[in-house]
């Protein structure tokens, strides 16, 4: 009883109970007033026609004569006489009179009783309309009219059958509004357990996802109502984010591993070296002044090289945390003339082309994009031959601005052009941190750009940096 489909049937089925109780009370009152009405007009109308017929006391004892031979003729030996009808006459006192004087028939036991009902014929004349009395233990409708002599004739019909007769038709209401109230219930509990299928569903699946089965959605039933089918959609869109933010949280955890686990050997290399070669030394194993300058200049090295390390990953983990560029108009063709010029002083035989003249102003972090241009140079500088040839080219086209590293060399394998991205990633472990193209990517994604590449082995390596021309 206090699941929602039990609530639910007990609300329709006590609506129906109230609709039924009213009409029902609503109904036999109408019919109660027809009918007394249709009592009261036929007195009435006998009143009125036997006050303006001027009748004598003979006429009256007549009239009552006939009164009286009729409740004797319907009356039992062992019971009251009970007429539907009752003429009785009365004095200004409302004692019955005796039919035909002192000699004549006696009032009969209806007549009496009407006469004892009435107490106060003069009111009952003087009202319009007719009075409810009881005669007998029977309901009758009476009203009266009075002669110029001052004697009372009372008039009573009987509503008894009348109310008989609206009790049958409140028991057969009864009946019948029970047995519609049974239907209705249970076809209420059928609809609504139909309905509620799909909420039973929700609850399964739920539980299944509490127990890590995160693929599980809601299925749709085959006949929706419109407000079950958007609490599933929206179930369905919620579980998906829910389901997202797990993988992605799991993805970046084991990322977070892999970065820790990756960021601790690279630095464990330089840290070993430099302990070695102090070891040497302590142990006065450097007594040669060559290799003491070597010694030197490979702690030096290495130092600098983990130095080099500590301030890329400060620079990821900057960027994860989404800082605040410094944005301003930023001249990029003068930043890619400055990379290529810088690679043509590093390399001084290689082949550099500069497709970047005029001026490109761009709102921009300006040291972003000098260390996006610095590690893609760098790049081509550390991972191909010195005479390979290298493009540098910019554009500004619908709305955005590419710039375009592109160089002949090697090119990387599909595997390797997919993961370019991941830090400390190396393809063939090659030199470097492995940290530059997540650096890359990192920048050009605080800017709202994005960062393609194209490679395939032989055929070099394309890096397109996409960014909004705001």
């Amino acid at each position: 009883m206090h699941s929602l489909r039990g609530g639910l049937t007990l609300a329709n089925v006590g609506l129906l109970a109230l609709g039924i109780v009213m009409a029902t009370a609503v109904s036999l009152m109408g019919m109660r007033h027809y009918l007394v009405d249709q009592v009261d007009t036929e007195l009435i109308k006998t009143r009125d026609s036997l006050g303006s017929s001027r009748l004598t006391m003979r006429e009256i004892d007549s009239l009552s004569a006939v009164a009286f031979v009729r409740d004797r003729l319907i009356a039992s030996a062992d019971e009251s006489p009970r007429p539907d009808s009752i003429f009785a006459a009365v004095d200004r006192n409302g004692k019955a009179l005796t039919i035909g004087g002192f000699s004549g028939f006696k009032p009969t036991g209806s007549q009496l009783a009407l006469a004892e009902a009435v107490h106060d014929p003069h009111a009952l004349v003087a009202d319009r309309d007719p009075h409810d009395v009881t005669v007998h233990g029977a309901s009758y409708r009476a009203t009266g009219a009075r002669f110029a002599d001052g004697t009372y004739v009372l008039l009573a019909t009987s509503t008894d059958g009348l109310h008989k007769g609206i009790a049958k038709a409140l028991k057969l209401d009864l009946a019948f509004g029970t047995l519609l109230l049974a239907l209705l219930a249970c076809l209420t509990m059928f609809s609504v357990r139909r309905r509620m299928r799909p909420l039973e569903a929700m609850v399964e699946t739920s539980s299944a996802i509490a127990e890590g089965d995160l693929t599980r959605r809601v299925p749709s039933s085959h006949h929706p109502t419109q407000e079950v089918e958007q609490l599933r959609l929206a179930l369905n869109s919620m579980l998906h984010q829910v389901e997202s933010a797990y993988r992605t949280r799991e993805r970046s955890a084991a990322q977070l591993r892999r970065f820790v686990g990756d960021a601790s050997h690279e630095l464990r290399t330089p840290l070993s070296a430099i302990r070695g070669y102090l070891q040497l030394y302590e142990k006065g194993m450097l007594t040669d002044p060559a290799e003491r300058t070597r010694a030197w200049d490979r702690m030096n090295a290495e130092a600098d090289r983990m130095g080099r390390l500590v301030d890329e990953l400060l620079t990821l983990a900057r960027l994860d945390q989404r800082p605040e560029l410094r944005f301003r108009n930023v001249d990029l063709s003068r930043l890619v003339r400055d990379a290529a010029a810088d690679l043509r002083a590093q390399q001084p035989g290689r082949p550099v082309t500069v497709g970047a003249e005029g001026t490109l102003l761009l709102h921009a972090d300006e040291s972003g994009l000098r260390q996006v241009l610095g590690n893609l140079v760098g790049n081509v500088r550390t991972h191909t031959p010195a005479e390979v040839p290298v493009r540098l080219g910019l554009e500004r086209e619908d709305g955005v601005v590419r710039l375009c590293v592109a160089d002949e060399g090697p090119g990387l394998a599909e595997d390797d052009a997919a993961r370019i991205f991941d830090r400390f990633f190396r393809a063939g472990g090659g030199a470097g941190s492995g940290l530059g193209m997540a650096i890359v990517q990192g920048v050009v994604t605080a800017h709202g750009g994005k960062v393609a590449v194209r490679t395939a082995p032989g055929e070099g390596l394309a890096v397109t940096v996409t960014l909004p021309a705001r």
